[in-house]
């Protein structure tokens, strides 16, 4: 379906760019756009590839063990009928702490490992706890923007890290939104 959205768009733009006698425009406005998404895709590849090596680091060493463990009275409140000892916890703690960095792309294979731990043998539907972590995922989880700093730092941005303070807001407000909604939704 995002395909015929996306395929949509771009021949609306063509017929527009055609019918106003702008086609060269909408020409150079893709190539520009191209190379400007490949001069960014390497930036964040540097990016990702420094914070995943942290986080590589981070496991190596047991910080991030040992952050998981200083976890454990968030993942009881968040996750109680999770047993204190299911695989899917340290998988949860790691996805929370790399989303926290706002490293959503290195969150997101232990977010999947996670998924995969909590998926109940023989069920078709997510469990509660798969519900819960999805929502705090979707709930934008970060307390420094790093891949939002690095884009307007990527386009010249006088103060880049200036995004911290809303973002900060903003995630506060969507995680204790998200919160408030999966323990009204457990009461049910």
């Amino acid at each position: 379906m995002l395909n015929y959205l996306w395929a949509g768009m771009i021949l609306i733009g063509i017929l527009w760019g055609t019918v106003n006698g702008t086609l060269d425009e909408v020409t150079m406005g893709a190539l520009n756009g191209a190379a400007e998404a490949v001069s960014l895709g390497i930036t964040m590849l540097g990016i990702m590839t420094f914070w995943n090596g942290i986080l590589e680091i981070g496991q190596a060493s047991g910080l991030v063990d040992w952050l998981a463990g200083r976890m454990e009275p968030v993942l009881r409140f968040l996750f109680p009928r999770l047993e204190p000892n299911h695989p899917a916890r340290k998988h949860i703690a790691v996805n929370m702490i790399a989303n926290m960095l706002g490293l959503g792309s290195a969150a997101t294979p232990a977010g999947l490992r996670a998924m995969k731990a909590l998926k109940e043998e023989g069920q078709d539907k997510a469990s509660r706890e798969m519900c819960t972590f999805l929502i705090i995922n979707i709930s934008s989880l970060q307390l420094i923007p790093v891949t939002i700093v690095a884009y307007r730092s990527q386009y010249g941005s006088a103060d880049p890290a200036a995004i911290t303070g809303p973002a900060l807001a903003a995630t506060i407000i969507s995680t204790a939104a998200g919160v408030i909604f999966c323990k009204v939704m457990d009461r049910k």
